[in-house]
């Protein structure tokens, strides 16, 4: 009887040793904040999203060494998707089921973004996107802090008609959702601006695409009917290297043909023998060559966590201002509780790095200026262009006749796609 019992409250004593033992851990995994990284670090899309991880991690570095959030360390937890886009949906779904975390930061393609919409939609979580894209989407769950056509793409347009005198147009894209939607856009705003359609060639290429001779050689031909011509290049990820290369093989300089990339920074330009691309355009909201104190400071930050050699882009800005926006949300809130950080971000300002406060506004898009940057031959760009105020990010485009009616209030309406003529809420995104 007393061998029972000493086994007994043994096998006891046992029990309690190993539930003491989880329970540090457990209190452990409540102590941090799990936020998601969810970007392509293989794959034909690594050669631009590698560095929205890295900031990421630098961001929440320094949250941390602020003293964390709600009293709690922040903990990043980072996937690759591989450029693989139905990928994206399952890794998004693995960092909101499994990982627990508070809210997500990630994508670079519409296509890779479409993609999450659904899984975002149906979790209840939250995703930060921060990559300039085609607008004609507001969700819920979503909040875009990259540029939308009217902050990017129309403007873009506005400067080659205006400064350059440009009457022929090329859009060039990559074959998905980002530069169809975007080039649909341009297309109706050109015409509307009185440019025939004889003068609007359309060129679509999958990614990765590598021989561009023949195209170049047509846009060339296109180019030389005696009206200005420029290209409009929605082409992305590492397709832009042998792009480029081509121009410069063919000889197509800036100003016999400018090019205005929606795609290409200081990141991928640090792959480009930028010579023969030096007064080549690129449409941004940030250029790492503003003369700020913020971006200073910023600049500084980076090359002394990553190298001397490492450069600053537009979508790491991106990341930059909605991280810091998520962050005051959430201690508004007083929670990470997704309904209630979505229902805090409306109104929530943070710095941006060209000067100035950026703002989010209920339709999930956030204001921001607007930056006409020409290619230098060191990498950079010099501003040739900018936006005197900031610009408010439009969800849906008033040049596209089935859009122009449509409103995004998630404030107000609750709604991403009201039509103001038949006052209805249409639905999903």
């Amino acid at each position: 009887m007393n061998f029972i019992r000493k086994t007994m409250a043994g096998v006891f004593a046992s029990a309690a040793l190993a539930a003491a033992t989880l329970v540090p851990s457990a209190q452990a995994q409540e102590d941090t904040i799990k936020v998601g990284v969810l970007h392509s670090l293989s794959g034909t899309m690594a050669i631009s999203e590698t560095t929205l991880k890295d900031v990421m991690l630098m961001l929440i570095d320094e949250q941390n060494k602020k003293g964390g959030l709600l009293g709690k360390k922040l903990e990043a937890v980072v996937v690759d998707p591989a450029s693989d886009w139905p990928l994206f949906a399952e890794k998004a779904r693995e960092l909101i089921t499994a990982d627990k975390v508070a809210a997500v930061f990630g994508c670079w393609t519409s296509v890779s973004r479409k993609s999450v919409l659904p899984v975002f939609e149906e979790l209840d979580s939250i995703l930060f996107y921060p990559v300039q894209y085609e607008g004609e989407e507001s969700q819920r769950n979503v909040f875009y802090t990259g540029a939308a056509p009217n902050q990017q793409a129309i403007p873009a347009v506005d400067y080659l008609m205006n400064e350059e005198g440009v009457e022929r147009w090329v859009l060039a894209g990559t074959d998905y959702v980002y530069p169809r939607t975007t080039n649909k856009i341009l297309e109706a705003y050109l015409k509307a601006k009185g440019v025939a359609p004889d003068d609007i060639m359309i060129n679509y290429t999958p990614f990765g695409h590598s021989d561009w001779q023949t195209i170049v050689s047509d846009i060339k031909a296109f180019g030389s009917a005696g009206k200005k011509t420029a290209v409009v290049s929605t082409i992305n990820g590492d397709a832009n290297v042998p792009f480029y290369k081509e121009l410069g093989n063919q000889g197509i300089s800036a100003s016999d043909i400018p090019v205005v990339a929606f795609s290409v920074g200081e990141e991928e330009l640090a792959g480009l023998d930028t010579a023969p691309l030096v007064g080549h355009l690129a449409a941004w909201n940030y250029f790492q060559s503003v003369d700020t104190p913020e971006n200073a400071a910023f600049i500084k930050e980076w090359k002394a966590r990553m190298g001397e050699n490492r450069v600053t882009n537009d979508p790491m800005e991106a990341h930059y201002i909605g991280f810091n926006m998520w962050v005051k949300a959430v201690e508004k809130a007083g929670t990470t509780d997704a309904d209630a950080v979505i229902a805090a971000l409306p109104g929530i300002q943070a710095p941006n790095l060209t000067g100035g406060m950026s703002t989010m506004l209920p339709n999930h898009h956030i204001t921001k200026p607007v930056l006409i940057g020409e290619i230098q031959d060191d990498g950079q760009f010099e501003v040739v262009s900018e936006t005197e105020d900031l610009v408010p990010g439009d969800a849906w485009s008033d040049y596209l006749p089935e859009s122009k009616p449509l409103k995004s209030d998630w404030v107000e309406l609750n709604c991403g796609n009201y039509n103001t003529e038949t006052k209805t809420c249409l639905g999903g995104s």
